[in-house]
């Protein structure tokens, strides 16, 4: 007897192939489109919060600072020095710490060691301070290039006084710092940058474009410059922040130069001037 073959009729068609490839290519470039998306909404997310970060941290030290300002100072010596530059720039002075010594005897001469009456060790090398003379009020700062704990002497071997002070001159350890916006160094992406006496600039916080102040006299005038430090009451701040890396899409749409900014505004009133 005869056994009947059977043929396999199923199988898959050439048509049913590239039907199949094509579906598969729509899903495929949906999910690569949905990523790309969310990719990039999280890139555009941290950039943000990198500038909301460093704007705020930035804010946050100016206020820090400024209302220290005029903490303990002597007669004479401004507590804020502004400068109306777009961006602006703002000096800050107060003293931090209780620092201190007077001169046991007269100067002979500028260039002369001060001899002191009191401990000279909380001073260092290196450390800009601040002399002057009650009576006069008037006064200057100076490197100290050694401290001789010792001998109680303080030596500043690189740079002559303006004159020769009398004993008892004040020698005081002093905060006197500065910020501003550098544009200069890398046009690409200006910073902030804080400045201590005697020593570089340094970067404080990366990617801030304008920096602004106003401040409020005592008789209620909004001024962008200082006429009487002691007069000021309260300090206006406006900080711009900007994104690292620009985005191609928003210079595309029209939207400015591609860069995200964020504006943020505080006001500090002064509890150490005018008192």
């Amino acid at each position: 007897m005869k056994k009947k073959r059977i043929v396999n009729q199923c199988g898959t068609t050439f048509l049913e192939v590239m039907v199949a490839l094509a579906i598969m290519g729509v899903i495929t470039a949906a999910i690569f489109k949905l990523y790309i998306s969310s990719h990039k909404n999280y890139m555009v997310q941290n950039e943000v919060a990198n500038v909301q970060q460093s704007a705020r941290a930035s804010l946050d030290e100016l206020t820090r600072q400024i209302r220290m300002a005029g903490y303990d100072l002597p007669l004479g010596l401004a507590a804020i020095q502004a400068s109306n530059t777009d961006p602006d720039t703002i000096t800050l002075c107060y003293r931090a710490t209780n620092c201190d010594t007077y001169l046991a005897s007269a100067m002979p001469q500028p260039s002369a060691e001060l001899k002191c009456a009191t401990d000279v060790s909380c001073f260092y090398d290196g450390q800009w301070v601040y002399i002057f003379e009650p009576d006069s009020g008037g006064g200057e700062w100076f490197e100290i290039t050694e401290v001789q704990t010792a001998a109680k002497h303080i030596q500043h071997n690189t740079m002559n006084l303006s004159k020769s002070y009398n004993q008892d001159a004040i020698v005081l350890a002093i905060n006197k710092v500065k910020f501003y916006i550098d544009e200069t160094t890398d046009q690409d992406n200006p910073t902030l940058m804080i400045e201590l006496p005697g020593q570089n600039p340094q970067i404080y916080a990366d990617n801030i474009i304008d920096l602004q102040f106003k401040y409020r006299m005592k008789n209620g005038v909004l001024l962008d410059t200082i006429l009487i430090p002691d007069d000021v009451r309260e300090v206006q701040i406006n900080l711009t922040g900007r994104s690292m890396n620009e985005d191609v899409d928003l210079a595309d749409l029209g939207e400015g130069d591609g860069y995200r900014r964020r504006t943020f505004s505080t006001s500090v009133f002064l509890r150490n001037v005018g008192i």
